[in-house]
């Protein structure tokens, strides 16, 4: 195609992206080092990271022990979310015990700081307790069979997924969804080293909990959120009360249901007999009970 001049006006079109869009042998060597920092930053691994800042000692009438505030931060990414939880010593004597009898000799040069029979609430004994065991934390992680046990991931969402399914039995879905919540963070930061399934059962009690408080936007969203992963792996008593509830919310809140509805048709009958048929908050209730 020819302009009035005779010119060829793809020829010019070629010759003007040419200009615009300069090859690296144009670019400045401040150019190249600030982009090749750029592609680094990209490409950083993420890695867990542990930090025990604070402590505090508990007293009951018949005990007494020293609670650890575990911080979990995520490396390699701007991780915003301080989320934290906290263990006992016990607690973290009870994981070491389970891991070794799990995988044993692969776990030899992590070394569980060892119990006290004095001395435990010195302020100094607590200190160097908490740097100990923020650095077991530490080597645990950076063990390949410990961060990918699922052992591992309880160690984190166990105690506070126990109470916030009790929470929910009770009828306190506020503060169940808000414990929930703080569970589910945790999965997130976990979710690279742990198999995907890991927070269907949060996001499916986080359903339950927003839709009898009758909030059918935050309710569908966690249902939603949960399906990739019941879809995929098969997790079919959840994938089936899933979509009920999603076509359920969405009737409600207008959204195109046709899919879901048919989707739910054909699990059922592909299922048919197969699977006694329960409700999401019937499956929530009895988990972790």
């Amino acid at each position: 195609m020819l302009c009035r001049s005779g010119i060829s006006c793809l020829g010019l079109m070629a010759e003007s992206e040419r200009t615009e869009a300069p090859s690296c042998s144009t670019l400045t060597t401040r150019q190249l080092q600030q982009n090749l920092r750029a592609q680094k930053k990209r490409e950083r691994p993420v890695r867990l990271l542990f930090e025990i800042p604070t402590t505090r000692i508990t007293e009951h009438v018949l005990s007494k022990y020293v609670v650890y505030d575990i911080v979990v931060m995520r490396s390699g990414s701007f991780d915003s979310r301080r989320v934290s939880v906290e263990r006992r010593y016990s607690d973290f004597s009870r994981l070491h015990h389970d891991l070794l009898g799990e995988f044993g000799d692969e776990l030899e040069e992590v070394v569980l700081p060892p119990k006290l029979l004095s001395g435990n609430f010195c302020a100094e004994v607590i200190l160097k307790r908490r740097l100990a065991l923020q650095d077991y934390l530490a080597r645990l992680y950076a063990t390949r069979c410990a961060r990918h046990a699922p052992r591992f991931a309880r160690f984190f969402t166990e105690p506070e997924q126990k109470r916030a399914h009790a929470l929910l039995r009770a009828g306190k879905f506020t503060l169940a969804a808000q414990q929930l919540q703080t569970v589910l963070e945790l999965e997130e930061k976990l979710l690279p080293w742990q198999h995907p399934t890991l927070s269907v059962p949060t996001l499916a009690a986080l359903a339950v909990c927003h839709r009898d408080l009758e909030e059918a936007e935050p309710a569908f969203a966690a249902a939603q959120k949960a399906m990739p992963a019941a879809r995929r792996y098969g997790l079919k008593q959840y994938q089936a009360a899933l979509l009920e509830l999603l076509v359920d919310l969405g009737y409600q809140l207008g959204r195109p249901t046709a899919t879901l509805q048919h989707e739910l048709t054909l699990l059922r009958d592909a299922e048919r007999g197969a699977v006694v048929t329960r409700s999401l908050k019937e499956i929530v209730v009895q988990n972790f009970t």
